[in-house]
């Protein structure tokens, strides 16, 4: 009996151990409810390892355990979420090098207590698809812009038009997020939250939702998430400024600068808990840097913007086509992985409705077995290329060659040093789907070219599948030293010291393929629509009609943002302009100037008379 009540106590403890973490912040001295919500979700994000992974390894996350091929109102149990949840991490610890590996266990309990504190109050050990989504999308690290994007696509219908009610279903769910933190009466749901967002009378596009979202200021609901990523962005930034309260030498984070007094600013930490001294008042309005800029800069850019040769101002974000791309149906290709590879245990939990212990996620790389599917792969791509010209005369030919294309690019740019190769036999697919029927005939000798092309790739791909092995190995090895030994023999101090050295190279030869492979995925992404366009225009010839290349919504003016990426204004007080015209920006930074020429005669001084 005592023992049960022990490991309940200890149970309750971990589910409180985030909040309990969060209380100790201190947090709740910051006046500023955006603030102080901003403040306490950034911490969730930062304790949980969220900023860690961006909103791309999330949806491949989701992709990888079905998620995507639900309903957003089915409901999912705690352990299937756990699985979910345990793949993101154990996929962000291969991403990262071993000296900055992180405790998935302890992240994973952290971030699965948090998300059933915010969304499974009630204890019914179940979550609906779009509540996991909207929470781990918007917690995720990664561009707002790519959030706001990918929340677009759950929420519209197959023409681009956002659905109200779906709309209304993720504002209730992203605002259980300042509820969980303690910031309900702020920032929790009401039924006309979505008014406050959006007229429903209008039809409500991609690049509108865009400019709605990241507006300045934004809907006031949902003001605390860009200015979340905006504290994420000025966490290291440094301003070699003294406080005017609390004297501190220099700034970390935002600066705020009285639009009133003379020179007065503010540290963050002092502006936040509503600290002032002197004539200076809370009352007064403050402008927030995210930046600094030296007199000099400042008086030079306030003489080119007298002279008119500052440049204007991009909009905030690119003009992205209206009409949504229909993805491609890569099912009669290569079958989706079934789910029961994943984790057997919870299949058969969900299967028998009886509530067994999830293990945990084992990954591990197969080499012979990836080998092999993938000269699988590459055969029936070779195999459909030889019998080309016999199937020319069938509708669906382009259809089924561009996903056995796509299929194949995606396959390739799991490895990571092909990005060369790739997009080589990429440019010969091209150019041998977009012949005419007349050149035929000479597809023998480039279907020899381009076999030959796949064995090298092969034997590519092996050589960079060993040598992943091998640093591997060198990692693991590097990573156990013998200290005992190296203090008998000093020559095993200075191998040592090599191994370590060898070990740093080969964690930045990890992280340069790892962004090759970013980039290939980005290069794929263009190649992708190349060939989405090449099938327009070969169905524009089948059918006799001119090819007509698609209009984008981009004529429309797009409204220019408030806050420049260096200032502004704090979302409690209406914006103004603070200085009347282009004299007063000079002013200030004659000033300022003057201001340091004045020290550096006072230090000039103060030297002479020592002297």
């Amino acid at each position: 009996m005592i023992e049960e009540s022990g490991n309940k106590r200890k149970t309750m403890a971990e589910k409180r151990q985030l909040f309990i973490e969060m209380r100790a912040q201190n947090f709740d001295v910051i006046r500023l409810s955006t603030y102080r919500t901003a403040c306490k979700l950034r911490f969730v994000q930062k304790r949980c390892n969220l900023h860690l992974v961006d909103i791309w390894n999330m949806i491949e996350a989701f992709r990888d355990n079905g998620l995507n091929t639900l309903d957003h109102t089915t409901e999912i149990s705690v352990s299937r979420l756990e699985t979910v949840i345990s793949s993101v991490y154990y996929q962000l610890n291969k991403r990262l090098p071993s000296t900055h590996q992180i405790s998935v266990e302890q992240s994973i309990s952290l971030l699965l207590n948090f998300m059933i504190a915010a969304y499974d109050s009630e204890g019914r050990g179940k979550l609906t698809v779009f509540s996991v989504k909207a929470m781990l999308a918007t917690m995720c690290g990664g561009k707002m812009l790519d959030k706001l994007r990918y929340v677009f696509s759950q929420m519209s219908d197959s023409n681009g038009l956002m659905i109200f009610s779906k709309f209304d279903q993720f504002l209730k769910e992203v605002l259980k997020l300042p509820t969980a933190v303690f910031e309900g009466p702020s920032f929790g749901y009401t039924e006309h939250s979505v008014r406050t967002c959006f007229p429903q009378q209008k039809k409500i596009m991609l690049n509108m939702f865009l400019d709605t979202m990241m507006a300045d200021p934004p809907p006031q609901c949902l003001v605390w998430l860009p200015l979340m990523h905006r504290l994420a962005h000025v966490e290291n930034v440094f301003h070699p400024v003294e406080c005017s309260y609390c004297r501190c030498e220099s700034m970390m984070g935002f600066r705020y600068r009285c639009q009133q007094c003379h020179n007065y600013q503010l540290c963050q930490n002092c502006f936040w808990r509503g600290h002032a001294s002197g004539p200076h008042s809370n009352q007064h309005q403050m402008k927030e840097h995210s930046s600094w800029k030296s007199p000099a800069k400042k008086l030079s850019h306030a003489i080119s913007k007298s002279l008119g040769c500052v440049p204007t101002r991009e909009p905030p974000h690119p003009v992205f086509p209206e009409q949504p791309e229909k993805p491609l149906d890569l099912a009669n290709i290569v079958p989706p992985r079934p789910l029961a590879n994943m984790n057997d245990t919870m299949v058969s939990h969900l299967s028998s409705g009886v509530p067994t212990p999830t293990k945990r996620l084992q990954y591990s790389q197969d080499i012979p077995s990836h080998l092999a599917d993938e000269h699988a792969l590459i055969a029936s791509y070779v195999a459909r290329l030889q019998h080309c010209a016999r199937v020319l005369d069938s509708p669906s030919r382009l259809d089924e060659e561009h996903r056995l294309i796509a299929r194949y690019a995606a396959r390739l740019a799991a490895e990571a040093g092909n990005v060369t190769q790739i997009m080589a036999l990429e440019e010969e697919e091209e150019k041998e789907e977009t012949r005419p029927p007349t050149d035929l005939s000479f597809n023998f000798d480039a279907n020899k070219q381009q076999r030959q092309l796949i064995a090298e790739l092969e034997n590519k791909n092996r050589e960079i599948l060993q040598e992943i092995q091998r640093l591997r190995l060198e990692h693991e090895q590097a990573s156990q030293p013998t200290p005992e030994k190296a203090q008998q023999n000093p020559t095993l101090l200075a191998e040592l010291r090599l191994l370590r050295q060898r070990k740093d190279e080969l964690e930045q030869r990890m992280s340069a393929l790892q962004e090759s492979r970013r980039e290939l995925m980005v290069q794929l992404e263009g190649l992708m629509k190349l060939l989405k366009e090449e099938e327009q225009k070969q169905a524009a010839q089948a059918t006799g009609s001119p090819h007509t290349s698609p209009t984008h919504g981009g004529g429309r003016p797009m409204p220019m943002p408030v806050r420049s990426a260096s200032a502004g204004s704090t979302p409690t007080h209406c914006p103004q302009d603070p200085l009347s015209g282009v004299g007063g920006d000079m002013q200030e930074a004659f000033a300022q100037a003057e201001e340091g020429a004045e020290e550096e005669e006072k230090k000039m001084q103060s030297g002479k008379e020592r002297g």
